[in-house]
């Protein structure tokens, strides 16, 4: 599962991470509490189209929803299963994107139920990159054209576990060719857990439980 995203450097400097051209449309500012229906950053790109870091809503609407909250709120793709479902079939052939972050959060329960939040980050300080599908749906009734994204999981790995039995499919730097599909076929190899000395986490307080919590005080240890 990933619910909550932190995006924690300005998307230009992001874009020069990937080697991608920002859109004009991407955000300005800093942005510690992403959550669903927001907009998210990400990578497109092809074997005949140049990188691209642009926003995505969270949350994949399928063709056939009439509004946005026509089904479930597609936020995450299970990866063993994407081939086999209709929402994400022709998703996973053709529109794969990278959707990148600083870091993402996950929630373990204490004693008496309450929500700790945890603040997951790459050890080696890179920033993460989820592998991800897009699908466009146009709003019947106001015409409006939105580009939507939902974000690949996995069987946690071991260290993992201790926290939540999901995690994203995450892209190592070498692979992002191949999931945007500009170094030919391949790219189902790449939907697996990551290493277990990918990731590191720290508590952090319970104000991101609230969706409506902003500021880079969020990420602090707890």
């Amino acid at each position: 599962m990933c619910g909550r995203m932190a995006l924690t450097l300005p998307p230009a400097a992001m874009a020069q991470v990937f080697d991608a051209e920002p859109a004009n449309t991407l955000a300005e500012g800093l942005d510690y509490n992403i959550c669903p229906t927001n907009d998210v950053v990400v990578i497109t790109g092809g074997a005949d189209r140049p990188r691209r870091m642009e926003a995505m809503r969270w949350g994949l609407i399928p063709p056939w929803y009439k509004k946005p909250n026509g089904g479930p709120l597609l936020i995450n793709a299970r990866a063993e299963t994407v081939l086999e479902k209709p929402a994400f079939r022709s998703a996973v052939h053709d529109r794969r994107v990278l959707v990148v972050a600083n870091g993402f959060y996950e929630w373990t329960k204490d004693t008496e139920g309450g929500r700790d939040p945890w603040y997951i980050t790459r050890r080696d300080g890179a920033p993460l990159a989820f592998a991800g599908l897009w699908q466009g749906w146009r709003d019947p009734e106001s015409g409006e054209d939105l580009r939507t994204v939902a974000a690949l999981t996995i069987a946690a790995n071991a260290p993992m576990q201790a926290i939540h039995h999901r995690m994203p499919v995450l892209i190592e730097a070498a692979d992002y060719g191949l999931w945007l599909g500009e170094n030919g076929k391949g790219a189902a190899t790449l939907m697996r857990a990551a290493e277990d000395d990918v990731l590191q986490w720290h508590r952090v307080g319970r104000a991101v439980n609230s969706n409506r919590a902003a500021g880079p005080e969020l990420i602090e240890p707890f």
